[in-house]
């Protein structure tokens, strides 16, 4: 294994030091480093954080390997930073047994970019009837411990409240994808003025908030671990942050599009901007900003949705919804928040490790830690090229937009799976 040296490279913000990594951890730090046997990467301007970490990923493999796989997601996540990402169940077969969730996980080891973790389905085939093979997902060698439908909301609050059970066992964790699915039956984009004016049906922000608000008191009632999904109205902060005061045991995400783009962006009818929970109001996105500094939402996840050509280029009512994030994630967060370092670092991988329970990830780089980590230029602006990213599908919101920040390496366990902003393998 090769040893490497970063060089007068800024730690999460710190005064520059230098890092030195050998045999998979961070050896030493400090000033003056020397070590003639390892490679050199100049950290000049730099700023190391420990590596990104994703909660919420589409790999869609199995069953849809067209729009993207585990290789070409793992390497588009290492690309954009992340040593770890947790894979969403809805795939074909629906990963809601140990056998598909352990295909996924030897997948992503097989890759070896990042951290492959699979998330279970909280019912058999997403279809909110009948609890899946919970235990046995958790028992399996993908050892899961997040659970969820996302993409369908488990709508029957007697079935959540028992997967909420199920789970307190193992200190397991339900990811709710909050839509309450009666007020939003042929739901096209946010309900609001936009709405209103291109005649499309709307997605009423209640929708989202009534399942938080139910399911709050649900995890309450049990004492189980909840997390939210895609959070995206001002009302659902509400909801939370009176959760949170009480104590319930709820975390909460919000991707980067909602932190960035508005439902004025569906006047241009491009599917692109088609995405579940749907883009919201300007108002919306300033109380998920200050929810964010504030902690009420816990980390930022990016729902990382690849689709094929076929399910994206075609008219906005028959589109699928979805964005591609794990790119682009850290160069958002920096136009949303500024060099917020210590801010970025808990909420994109030291919140998001701990709710997984990923122990050797969001770990800032100190002696003796894995050497997990990722080294960000933020001086650097690029233009985003859809053609350019690793993923196998095309449909991102910021196609050629200018952003800041540039990933120049990714190192996994102290071997570099990026180097001078481009994949090693």
């Amino acid at each position: 294994m090769t040893a490497y040296l970063i060089t007068n490279v800024s730690v999460v913000g710190a005064a520059p030091t230098d890092l030195l990594i050998r045999d998979g951890v961070v050896a030493a730090t400090g000033a003056g480093l020397r070590a003639p046997d390892a490679a050199v990467v100049d950290g000049t301007g730099l700023v190391a954080l420990p590596g990104l970490v994703d909660l919420h990923t589409h790999l869609r493999e199995p069953g849809r390997e067209d729009a993207e796989t585990v290789e070409s997601g793992s390497r588009a996540a290492a690309l954009g930073g992340y040593t770890a990402v947790c894979a969403m169940a809805n795939t074909s077969p629906v990963a809601d047994t140990a056998g598909v969730v352990e295909q996924v996980w030897r997948l992503g080891r097989e890759a070896g970019l990042v951290d492959v973790q699979p998330i279970g389905a909280v019912t058999v085939g997403l279809a909110g009837e009948r609890l899946a093979e919970l235990g046995a997902m958790a028992d399996s060698a993908a050892q899961v411990r997040i659970f969820s439908d996302d993409g369908h909301c488990v709508a029957d609050p007697l079935l959540m409240r028992r997967a909420l059970e199920y789970v307190k066992a193992f200190d397991g964790i339900i990811a709710q994808h909050a839509e309450e699915p009666r007020l939003t039956e042929g739901a096209q984009m946010h309900e609001g003025e936009v709405s209103t004016r291109l005649g499309l049906t709307g997605w009423p922000a209640v929708a989202e908030e009534a399942i938080i608000a139910r399911d709050v008191l649900l995890a309450e009632h049990v004492g189980s671990r909840l997390h939210v999904c895609h959070v995206s109205t001002a009302g659902s902060v509400e909801v939370l942050r009176q959760a949170k005061a009480r104590g319930v045991r709820v975390t909460a995400e919000v991707t980067p599009h909602h932190l960035l783009l508005t439902d004025s962006k569906a006047e241009t009818y491009d599917p692109v901007y088609k995405v579940n929970p749907p883009l919201r109001t300007a108002t919306d996105i300033a109380a998920l900003r200050a929810a964010l500094a504030e902690g009420v939402i816990d980390i930022i996840a990016t729902d990382h949705a690849p689709h094929a050509v076929e399910d994206k280029e075609c008219e906005w009512a028959y589109a699928r919804p979805g964005m591609l994030g794990l790119e682009t994630a850290l160069s958002i967060a920096l136009d949303v928040l500024g060099p917020q370092w210590e801010l970025i670092a808990e909420r994109m991988s030291r919140a998001p490790a701990r709710i997984a329970g990923l122990d050797t990830h969001g770990l800032d780089p100190a002696p003796g830690v894995p050497a997990n980590l990722t080294l960000v230029d933020p001086a650097a602006r690029r233009v985003i090229e859809p053609a350019e990213l690793a993923s196998h599908s095309r449909n991102t919101p910021y196609a050629r937009m200018t952003l800041p920040g540039r990933i120049v390496a990714t190192f996994l366990r102290g071997e570099p799976t990026v180097l001078d902003g481009k994949a090693v393998k």
